[in-house]
């Protein structure tokens, strides 16, 4: 007796129509990997730069913030431009960014440029994660695909937040063999590599219609006013965390002028940019972007505080305290593929919480005499726990979304780990005032215990993810109900 074989499968085992070949995640993944790698390159750059340009290593600060602000308010936008747009065109359009922001780096003279070059950079890498899993959920979707394609998203996994902890070691040999401007020059071969791949690989966009696509007509399909007030209260809110523990009222009041109407406004528009209606309704959702803040902000402040730590108390130099983290991204490279393609939500999560409490225990017993092994010890732990929330979180996330909204709810995900990641860097600011210390560091350890904890506690106390449903073909537990598409969607 045959049984009758899904498109899915059937592209699934013949090689010449793979629904996911390589030639359609390379650039994906290639692209997604621009964004973290940029955001923790810098890390090791710091000191260096603020001796040449003869600044306080403390103004440098603004060469994190400005990216992660940036992308908290970008990653959403090039979501929603490429649900509108095409995935495509936004795709290209973010590397070609990226690369203007490589050469205005490496060629900088000053903050105020390398500030500038840190912005494009962080625009243009925004682009990649929304716009991957907008053609990830098209390309599922036209296969007949039920369930969520975890290798695929496993891949998205490694390149979008196991390549974080990769970017101080490549850092710190960088900075200690060519100097700090190749912290932004190294953008420019690699987006080049990348942008002949996406013109070559990905699937053309549909062709625009004229008569619907003028800037009037775009710019009430994307919200226009909900992104430039989320843009608004979203950077007063940056500028004002970044003030801490000092309270500045100015970006306080901003923040609360921007947001009151910009909210109004939001929840009296049948389509608006962020639909707060919405995600007050999908707790599912909600609570995903919640966990990705809470273990972002325990996974980056062990990166930017570690390193500091390291360099400072420890008496580490810059390449030392770089591949001191390089444990931390192969850990969690080896492990997310492998997770991600058995489409595991409440383990993988559960296991984040775990380690990330481990993690944060290790760090109390960490001194300036400890060994390295104690350090690389610390930095193994957590990219467990950077494995497995990005592919628990990840997958959490295809299946909340709904399907219309892939790119803007892609988008918003990494904005709650940004706002995790401007947290961390607050709360490094703020344990290290008075000098990085051992002292300081056992403070911070402290937090990311408490955060731990909150973490732990959102997923063993979230119904939804208790919920197992059953293969009927397999037999097989699924942590979550597979997304259900039509037929006649198909």
């Amino acid at each position: 007796m045959n049984t009758p074989v899904s498109q899915g499968d059937a592209s699934a085992r013949d090689p010449e129509h793979k629904p996911f070949g390589w030639t359609l995640t390379t650039p994906l993944y290639v692209g997604s990997a621009l964004n973290p790698v940029n955001s923790s390159i810098i890390a090791t750059a710091l000191v260096p730069i603020a001796t040449e340009l003869n600044v306080a290593v403390g103004a440098t600060a603004v060469l994190v913030s400005s990216l992660y602000l940036a992308s908290a308010v970008a990653q959403p936008t090039a979501g929603k431009l490429a649900e509108v747009l095409g995935a495509r065109r936004v795709f290209l359009t973010g590397i070609v960014l990226v690369l203007l922001g490589g050469v205005v780096g490496g060629l900088g003279q000053n903050l105020a440029m390398l500030t500038v070059a840190r912005v494009l950079i962080g625009i243009g890498t925004s682009a990649a994660f929304p716009c991957s899993m907008v053609l990830i959920r098209r390309r599922a979707q036209d296969a007949g695909l039920d369930a969520p394609p975890g290798g695929v998203l496993g891949g998205i996994a490694i390149a979008g937040m196991a390549t974080i902890a990769v970017g101080p070691p490549i850092g710190g040999l960088l900075v200690g063999a060519a100097g700090w401007r190749w912290a932004f020059l190294i953008n420019i071969p690699v987006t080049a590599i990348a942008l002949v791949m996406a013109l070559r690989w990905l699937p053309k966009d549909p062709p625009l219609d004229r008569e619907h696509n003028g800037f009037r007509q775009v710019a009430g399909r994307i919200d226009l006013p909900g992104i430039l007030g989320f843009a608004a209260y979203m950077t007063a809110l940056v500028v004002f965390l970044m003030g801490l523990p000092r309270i500045e009222w100015i970006p306080l009041i901003v923040f609360v002028v921007a947001a009151v109407p910009t909210v109004w406004w939001e929840l009296h528009k049948a389509a608006p940019f962020f639909d707060f209606r919405g995600l007050a309704a999908n707790g599912a959702l909600a609570r995903t972007y919640l966990r990705q803040a809470l273990t972002l902000l325990g996974i980056y402040s062990v990166m930017y505080g570690m390193t500091q730590w390291m360099e400072a108390a420890h008496g580490l130099s810059t390449v030392a305290s770089g591949l001191m983290l390089l444990p931390m991204g192969t850990v969690s490279a080896l492990l997310s593929r492998p997770l991600a393609s058995r489409n595991l939500v409440r383990g993988p999560l559960v296991t984040a919480a775990v380690t990330m409490l481990l993690g944060s225990l290790g760090i109390l017993l960490l001194t300036s005499h400890s060994p390295a092994i104690a350090i690389v010890l610390v930095s193994l732990i957590f990219g467990i726990t950077s494995a497995t929330t990005t592919v628990g979180n990840q997958t959490a996330l295809y299946r909340a979304a709904p399907p219309d909204q892939i790119g803007t709810a892609s988008g918003l995900f990494r904005t709650f780990g940004y706002l995790g990641t401007i947290i961390s860097a607050v709360l490094g600011s703020i344990v290290f005032r008075s000098g990085v210390t051992d002292h300081g560091l056992h403070s911070l350890g402290l937090v990311l215990a408490a955060a731990g904890a909150a973490v732990l506690l959102l997923t063993v106390l979230d119904r939804q993810l208790m919920r197992r449903d059953t293969n009927r073909e397999t037999g097989t537990p699924n942590q979550t109900a597979p997304l259900r598409i039509p037929r006649a969607q198909r």
